[in-house]
């Protein structure tokens, strides 16, 4: 892999504050979740085996890290803040009006309908693998030979479907929509997905007959959920249904021994501490700030830590993060990291705008020169870790 540049110019300062459904009521019975990322890649942002002989505080680590590729298959986690479901399906016209809503950041839109397995009623969507991946908990995403097998026209199912309807993996089954097809069970996993027993892929789905297009997961971190749901009732009209997901949005509880590097730790501490941020962007800083804690401080400033923060904007924003109970250590990349991630979603970040993040990158470090390169370089990264 490739090394993604380091920037030489000086810093300027130091952070300033551091079948068909039988009815419209079954078909609304779909909702759905999402799990907030903790990668799994084992290799720093720059390429090189992560933090060989530490962890991320510093301390020895009992073991040198799983190493696996940084690349992934799927372009990253995607928190749906908003379910849309249309029983009579939706057009390409009202998906493109749904796109163009100020703050729609991605959008799926999935077949469905009620079924029957071996004769037991379940609920089932027809999706595009390769999309609709990246809308499920970051387990089930990694798990690349169950998208392979669901690609390769193989149905999976969430897993206490599964226990329920008594499926075992690599047996045929017969599912009964507006058509009769025997397919192969691929796997059980979490799906998050409530209400949805079964998933297949849009070939097999055409040949159930699922009704097409009956529903959609909406990421708009910038508007409220009020603003959002009137402009989408205003594009589908008072037929629509809609769930709202944001609030049911958790937490994976994370603890330090589950992060072995820097890449785990932006991408940690961006999903916790301010989901509409981009880990790309804390990268991007702890990068330009200190090489990824390898050059800690003290600046001209008095700037310390791998986040580089002054003691005054320190003692107002630093938390104990994923670091040990106790007071906040700023030389601790456990609490830096997303103690930044606080700042920053406070100083514009949570807008999920592109002035909002502007204005935070430009509070970290009163420069412009410095919010363009912060951007450049998470851009590059985004690129290379997509």
């Amino acid at each position: 892999m490739r090394r993604l540049p380091r920037f030489a110019r000086p810093r300027d300062g130091a952070p300033r504050r551091g079948g068909r459904w039988p009815a419209a009521a079954r078909v609304a019975a779909i909702g759905a979740g999402a799990a907030l990322v903790v990668a799994v890649a084992g290799w720093d942002i720059n390429g090189r085996p992560a933090l060989v002989g530490q962890d991320v505080g510093g301390k020895p680590a009992a073991s040198k890290p799983t190493v696996v590729s940084a690349r992934s298959p799927f372009s990253g986690i995607i928190l749906p803040d908003l379910l849309v479901v249309v029983p009579r399906g939706l057009n390409r016209a009202e998906i493109a009006r749904l796109r163009a809503i100020k703050g729609v950041m991605k959008l799926i839109a999935f077949d469905g309908a009620q079924i029957s397995v071996s004769g037991q009623p379940a609920s089932v969507i027809g999706v595009s693998p390769s999309q609709f991946r990246s809308w499920v908990p970051l387990r089930t995403a990694s798990d690349k030979e169950l998208w392979a097998r669901l690609a390769a026209g193989q149905f999976i199912a969430e897993t206490a479907s599964a226990a329920r309807l008594g499926l075992a993996k690599a047996a045929v089954y017969r599912l009964d929509g507006a058509s009769s097809v025997h397919v192969r069970f691929g796997g059980a996993a979490r799906l998050d997905v409530a209400g949805v027993d079964l998933v297949v892929d849009q070939a097999v789905s055409r040949k159930l007959g699922l009704v097409h297009q009956v529903a959609a997961l909406i990421s708009a971190p910038g508007p409220s959920i009020a603003t959002l749901t009137a402009k989408v009732r205003r594009v589908l009209g008072a037929g629509v249904r809609l769930v709202t997901l944001r609030g049911q949005q958790q937490a994976v509880p994370v603890t330090p021994g589950h992060i072995t590097n820097y890449l785990q730790l932006f991408q940690a501490s961006a999903a916790k501490y301010c989901p509409s941020l981009s880990w790309t962007v804390l990268a991007a800083i702890g990068q330009i700030e200190s090489g990824d804690g390898r050059n800690v401080g003290p600046s001209t400033a008095g700037a310390l830590g791998p986040m580089q923060f002054l003691p005054s904007t320190w003692a107002e924003w630093g938390i104990d993060g994923f670091g040990p109970a106790g007071q906040p250590d700023v030389m601790n990349p456990f609490d830096a990291v997303p103690s930044a991630a606080r700042m920053l979603c406070a100083d514009g970040a949570q807008a999920g705008t592109q002035a909002g993040l502007r204005q935070a990158i430009f509070d970290y470090n009163h420069a412009d020169w410095y919010v363009n390169e912060v951007l450049a370089l998470a851009a590059e990264y985004a690129a290379e870790y997509r």
